[in-house]
């Protein structure tokens, strides 16, 4: 929060983790009245007015994963598995689960679209998913009881956050005014909530046997479900707010400092040494890669960072950064600017339903298929030098990165900074990948050439 920062203000930083190779370029849409219902992967609701916004979005999907509106509103969202959770995959795998409801993903935007404030934001977010519920396959060619999960989010204001946990329709909230948090697939509001659904109390009797009785309602231990490991989530967690927790005692958490915790592999860590390759981890890392055994199963698909200022004479940058940010160069883009027509594309089309969908193919249009490239070029199977290629495309972003922060923006010339940038970036990026020796007019991956059948 605003007394951990370097800058006094507040800072909000998420990595979105998905399956390999699911492109997830940027959304821009601008203010607009309500129209007529919006149809959404699995329910039909009610539209209302909506605030402008910038969006990272699954190929697929008409929410987010990370976004940002016109009144400094940031939403994230992490899958977190719950014994209601647990449940309906038992009764999908019988033919007898839940109805589908909203998916987390669209309770971002939504959130973004009607929330002025961080508060009004997390209102809105808990009203929708107590009349619609969540439930139902968030993954391209996975079915509901493989592809879903239940939700966490972080919402963020220049004056406040907070934490939002769900169960179900239930869910339970913590205001933080200070210090440093984060987040990662697993509950952690303890006895500490300053928000709770009405039923959360019943649910947490009803799926563990929770009595009121023992004391103020422990939202982790009751609702957790035991089945499902945490370790992976837990070392993620405690790895990302030590790493922050460090920088804001070292003076203050910057940009620059998320931008380290976001491309973390546990560097400097005892997990390090000569043999380690962090492109092909055997445990999953902040900066997330798939390894060949299919342990880590996906990779961080795009990264976003934005720090929440109230100053009003002074733009709000949104640091994004396609595929994972290790190999990746976060790039200034702003609400209500015109964004780089690189960075939009594929263009969303056809149903929000992601298994109406397959894998998407290779597009040399788009910014993120491009870094998708990168990243391959630098886990190249014959050298096996992920550290010294990854260092490489280092050397030429982070240049980029510091040049471009130490810009002043006019304000009437945002979408052109930020078109500015992605050439920068991209003359870069083709310099880098001549470098490598890669080949620029086809994918590396055979995956990514052709989409399945």
């Amino acid at each position: 929060m605003t007394d951990s920062t370097a800058s006094g203000s507040v800072l909000f930083g998420k990595n979105s983790d998905r399956p390999a190779g699911e492109t997830q370029p940027l959304r821009s849409e601008p203010a607009r009245d309500a129209g007529g219902p919006l149809q959404l992967a699995y329910v039909t609701i009610d539209d209302a007015p909506a605030y402008a916004h910038v969006g990272s979005a699954p190929f697929w999907c008409w929410g987010y994963e990370i976004g940002v509106n016109e009144h400094r509103v940031a939403i994230g969202n992490e899958a977190v598995f719950t014994r209601p959770w647990a449940d309906a995959v038992a009764a999908e795998k019988k033919e007898m689960g839940p109805v589908p409801g909203l998916l987390g993903m669209e309770l971002v935007r939504l959130g973004l679209e009607r929330g002025r404030s961080a508060r009004a934001a997390v209102d809105v977010m808990t009203d929708l998913l107590a009349r619609h519920g969540q439930w139902g396959a968030a993954m391209v060619g996975a079915s509901h009881a493989d592809g879903s999960y239940d939700n966490s989010f972080i919402v963020a204001d220049p004056h406040e956050a907070w934490i939002v946990e769900t169960a179900g329709r239930e869910w339970a909230a913590r205001r933080l005014t200070s210090g440093v948090e984060s987040i990662s697939n697993e509950l952690t509001i303890r006895q500490d909530a300053d928000l709770v659904s009405d039923g959360l109390l019943d649910l947490a009797l009803q799926s563990a046997g929770w009595d009121e009785g023992w004391g103020g309602l422990d939202v982790a231990e009751a609702l957790t479900d035991p089945q499902t490991p945490l370790q992976v989530s837990h070392i993620r967690r405690r790895r990302s707010h030590q790493l922050l927790t460090d920088a804001a005692e070292r003076g203050g958490v910057s940009v620059d400092d998320a931008k380290m915790v976001l491309r973390d592999h546990l560097e400097g860590s005892f997990l390090g040494g000569p043999s380690r390759d962090a492109s092909r981890p055997d445990f999953h890392t902040l900066c997330m890669h798939e390894h060949p055994s299919g342990f880590t199963w996906g990779n961080t698909a795009a990264s976003m960072i934005v720090e929440l200022h109230d100053d009003p004479d002074r733009p709000v940058t949104i640091w994004w950064s396609p595929v994972t940010p290790c190999t990746g160069v976060y790039l200034p883009v702003y609400v209500g600017a015109e964004l780089p027509p690189s960075t939009l594309l594929p263009a969303r089309s056809g149903s929000a339903d992601p298994r109406d969908h397959t894998q998407p193919v290779h597009d040399p249009e788009s910014l993120w298929w491009q870094w998708q490239l990168l990243l391959d070029a630098a886990k190249d199977p014959v050298t096996r030098d992920f550290t010294g290629r990854a260092a490489i495309l280092r050397e030429a972003f982070d240049r980029l990165e510091d040049e471009w922060t130490r810009v002043t923006v006019d304000p009437d010339d945002l979408a052109g900074f930020s078109a500015r940038c992605v050439a920068q970036a991209r003359t870069a990026a083709l310099a880098v990948l001549h470098e490598l020796g890669a080949d620029l007019d086809a994918p590396l991956d055979p995956r990514w050439a052709t989409s399945p059948t």
